[in-house]
């Protein structure tokens, strides 16, 4: 799965930032970021949502790489940027809160925990919608705020390709 790392991946007609553009990005900001765990982050998240599509067709892995771009355009640490590479491997894919623990920390799985309870709360109507958003926001702060920005990035990541839902999704 190297190859991936290494040449640019074509995915509706945009390039996927690369592993290596995504170190030279962080770089450029904090040249102290571990460039290694980047890279492992980067492998883990493309193979564990493997052959996963998005609505548009693209392979999944696009999603959490432009995350990570955002986040990582936004000057976010290190540990912001990787949680934005797999905020969705414990929701989504085989991948548990424990491995993805010993592999890279307990910062960054209680990071990818809280983006994943910020996603799972339903509602019954439109007021306890609105105040369990609020909560929900109160929540993330508290804990920690990287929380609530990956989760608002992923949603901005989401409105961009929003062309690829049915109406009534995307209203």
């Amino acid at each position: 799965s190297i190859y991936y790392v290494i040449i640019p991946l074509l995915v509706s007609g945009a390039l996927v930032f690369t592993s290596s553009q995504l170190i030279d990005l962080v770089h450029s900001y904090d040249p102290d970021a571990s460039a290694d765990l980047i890279r492992r982050a980067y492998i883990f998240a493309m193979e564990s949502h493997g052959m996963q599509k998005r609505a548009s067709g693209s392979p999944y892995f696009y999603h959490p790489a432009e995350v990570a771009r955002i986040l990582a355009g936004l000057h976010m640490d290190v540990a912001t940027v990787i949680t934005g590479l797999l905020h969705d491997v414990i929701e989504d894919t085989n991948a548990s809160f424990e491995e993805v623990g010993e592999i890279f920390g307990t910062e960054i799985a209680f990071l990818i925990e809280g983006v994943t309870k910020l996603s799972k709360i339903s509602y019954t109507s439109s007021k306890v919608r609105q105040a369990e958003n609020f909560r929900k926001f109160l929540m993330a702060i508290t804990q920690d705020i990287r929380v609530l920005v990956v989760k608002l990035v992923d949603r901005l990541h989401n409105m961009r390709t929003l062309e690829y839902k049915k109406e009534f999704k995307q209203k």
